[in-house]
């Protein structure tokens, strides 16, 4: 039967479909991300969209991170909490490292295992990560009567303030998943070609939100909807106080009882921010419409089979006519499980390796290039150097994570 397993999973094992413009800075970067390149081998049996996404969600092992919480206040009077990574003793990293800002998903926080294993990467090729909790997420408290939503970019721009201020000499990068990619790509194309942020990763992005929200209501789908929209409740009711006398713009009973995102949004989101109905907040927030407008380099990695950002939602044409703009649809990974790659089936998801990799050979090209903002002369070293290693042993295609294993705590000094 094992062998059985493991046969089907080569025969399906499938290239991912890649869609770029071919310009010299993305043929120089996608010939340094193997991960990118290679096929896609699903884990056997994991190869449905739905069982992949559970069988993530409920096994994945986060790996032993900590964090230093900072806290700064809105001027609306709520609070934005942002987790940095606590360095362990063996990993020093210059001051000026690249700072990674992540941007977790709906009701997610630094705590979420996907998370956790792109902070500890990111330390180990180079980069600080720094997660910016969304209001109400990972324990943190709700100071206003305001909650976070997919069009609401207020928070990310305070954050990468706040980033810039505690590491003034660091190139900025940014990773993004599920709303928090939505909420990310929005920023990007609001800020144009002013963006202080250097290079970006969106990962199961929702990107057209009335196309994903038609698809909650389909089929097992369903049961996704039911479970957020009760994390929601519970964020809600944690901090109802906060809405007492404003009864008259909220719909207070519906968000204490809601089945659905749907019904929160309606409830809450699309009042907070003024949009005139749900339908409309849905079309205004999709980040789909921002991808025309993103002028540094963008990564979109999405999964074929992903119950919850489907497919169809894409905006395909719109990232082909942008030469920023690199998507990757891999045939199998769900949501936010990814249950592929070297850390598999109970480690690190496929993504975190193609991010890395892919942010490592972006900050080697915007180098090569003149367009790098700040970029450490130890980090350039040591990625010029594992390029000129990887070009002698792969005839002109590196490999940003060596042979393909998992990257190794260095010290660094």
């Amino acid at each position: 039967m094992a062998i059985s397993a493991w046969s089907s999973v080569r025969r399906k094992a499938k290239v991912s479909e890649v869609t770029n413009q071919q310009t010299q800075f993305n043929k120089g970067v996608l010939s340094r991300c193997p991960m990118i390149n290679s096929p896609y081998k699903p884990f056997p049996f994991l190869t449905n969209g739905h069982v992949e996404t559970i069988f993530a969600s409920k096994t994945r092992r986060s790996p032993p991170v900590t964090y230093e919480r900072a806290s700064f206040a809105c001027p609306d009077g709520g609070t934005v909490h942002l987790d940095y990574h606590d360095l362990p003793g063996n990993i020093i990293l210059p001051d000026d490292a690249p700072v990674l800002i992540l941007l977790p998903g709906l009701t997610g926080g630094s705590h979420d295992s996907y998370v956790r294993h792109m902070v500890g990467a990111a330390s180990m090729n180079g980069m600080r990560a720094v997660v910016f909790n969304s209001r109400g997420t990972s324990d943190a408290a709700v100071t206003s009567p305001q909650f976070y939503s997919a069009s609401y970019t207020g928070d990310m721009r305070r954050v990468v303030q706040m980033v810039q201020k505690r590491y003034p000499s660091s190139e900025l990068l940014a990773a993004g998943w599920s709303l928090g990619g939505n909420i990310l790509v929005r920023y990007l194309g609001e800020e144009g070609p002013n963006c202080p942020i250097s290079a970006a990763a969106s990962l199961c992005n929702p990107l057209d939100l009335a196309i994903s929200d038609d698809n909650f209501h389909i089929g097992f789908n369903k049961i996704y909807d039911k479970n957020l929209a009760r994390s929601l409740r519970t964020i809600f009711k944690k901090h109802s106080h906060l809405f007492k006398g404003l009864e008259d713009k909220y719909d207070l009973d519906l968000a204490n009882t809601c089945t659905s995102i749907r019904e929160f949004d309606d409830a809450i989101t699309r009042r907070t921010f003024d949009w005139p109905s749900v339908d409309a907040y849905y079309y205004g927030s999709s980040s789909s419409h921002s991808i025309p407008n993103v002028r540094i380099p963008l990564l979109c990695i999405q999964a074929a089979n992903d119950p919850i950002a489907p497919a169809k939602a894409i905006p395909r044409q719109a990232l082909q006519d942008n030469p920023n703009c690199i998507l990757v649809v891999t045939p199998y990974g769900g949501h936010l499980g990814w249950v592929s790659g070297p850390g598999a089936p109970l480690g690190a998801p496929w993504s975190t390796q193609a991010v890395v990799e892919w942010m490592t050979s972006v900050q080697l090209e915007l180098l090569r290039s003149g367009r790098s903002k700040r970029m450490t002369e130890q980090l350039s070293s040591r990625a010029i150097g594992k390029v000129l290693h990887d070009d002698q042993q792969q005839d002109g295609v590196g490999s940003a994570a060596g042979n393909g294993s998992e990257p190794q705590f260095v010290e660094r000094k």
